[in-house]
C-alpha cells in the first residue's frame, strides 16, 4: 500500500481521488484551504490552511509532514478563471499562474525530501495547455498557466529522473465540476479512476509524458 498526499483535496477531482486512494487501502494525506464536511467523512489525514499559491503555507505543509515519506504526490490543487480578449484581467490571470503553474512546482520542490527512489508525481494540467490543441483561443490565464505546468513538467522529469522519481502531466478530460460550473463530459469518479490508472503504469522509462485520463497521449 502507498502513501499519497493529494492537493486540493476539498472536492471534485481532488475529493473522488482520496476517495478512491482510501478505498483501495492507500495511506492518503489530503489538503486543502479548507476541508469540506464530504472530505472529512473519509477517514483521512487532513491538512487544511495549505494554499499553494503560497510560499509559507506549502512550507508549513512540509514541516507538519515531519519524516513522511510519500510514494506519490498529486498536485491536483488548481484555479479557473473565463477570459476573453476583451475583458482579460491580467490580475486573474497572475492568479492563475501562481496557483496553476507555481502551485505544483512551489508543492513539488518543499516535499522533494519526503520523496525517494520509485515515487512518483503527478501533475493534473489540462488539454487547454497544449499549444497544439488550441483551436479556440480565449481563457488566457488558464492556457497559459498550464503551458507553463506542462513544460516545468518535462524538466521535473529529467532533474528527478537521476532521483528515481518519475513524473507524469495529465489531463483528467473535460469534468464535471464545481470548476466547470457543472459542465462535462465526465464525471470525477471516472476521471479520478484514469487518473490514478495512469499513475500505476507510470516509469521512469515513460516519465515526463502528457497523457488523457483515458490513455491517449496529448499534443504539446
Amino acid at each position: 500500500m502507498a502513501t499519497v498526499l493529494v492537493t486540493g483535496a476539498n472536492r471534485g477531482i481532488g475529493l473522488e481521488l482520496c476517495c478512491q486512494l482510501a478505498a483501495r487501502g492507500d495511506t492518503v494525506v489530503a489538503t486543502c484551504r479548507r476541508a469540506s464536511p464530504a472530505l472529512a467523512a473519509l477517514g483521512v489525514r487532513v491538512e487544511e490552511g495549505v494554499d499553494v499559491g503560497d510560499e509559507a503555507s506549502v512550507a508549513a505543509l512540509a514541516r507538519r509532514l515531519g519524516t513522511l515519506r510519500l510514494d506519490l504526490l498529486i498536485n491536483n490543487a488548481g484555479v479557473l478563471a473565463h477570459e476573453t480578449l476583451e475583458a482579460l484581467d491580467l490580475a486573474g490571470v497572475r492568479r492563475q499562474f501562481e496557483v496553476n503553474a507555481l502551485g505544483p512546482l512551489r508543492v513539488t520542490l518543499a516535499l522533494l525530501g519526503h520523496l525517494g527512489p520509485g515515487a512518483k508525481v503527478g501533475l493534473v494540467s489540462s488539454r487547454m495547455g497544449s499549444i497544439g490543441d488550441n483551436s479556440s483561443g480565449g481563457n488566457y490565464g488558464y492556457r497559459m498557466s498550464k503551458a507553463a505546468l506542462n513544460m516545468a513538467g518535462v524538466s521535473l522529469a529529467h532533474d528527478l529522473r537521476p532521483r528515481g522519481i518519475a513524473v507524469a502531466i495529465l489531463h483528467p478530460g473535460y469534468v464535471r465540476t464545481d470548476m466547470t460550473g457543472g459542465s462535462g463530459h465526465v464525471d470525477p469518479p471516472e476521471a479520478a479512476r484514469g487518473l490514478l490508472q495512469r499513475l500505476d503504469e507510470l516509469t521512469l522509462e515513460s516519465s515526463g509524458g502528457f497523457w488523457h485520463a483515458n490513455g491517449e497521449r496529448l499534443p504539446w
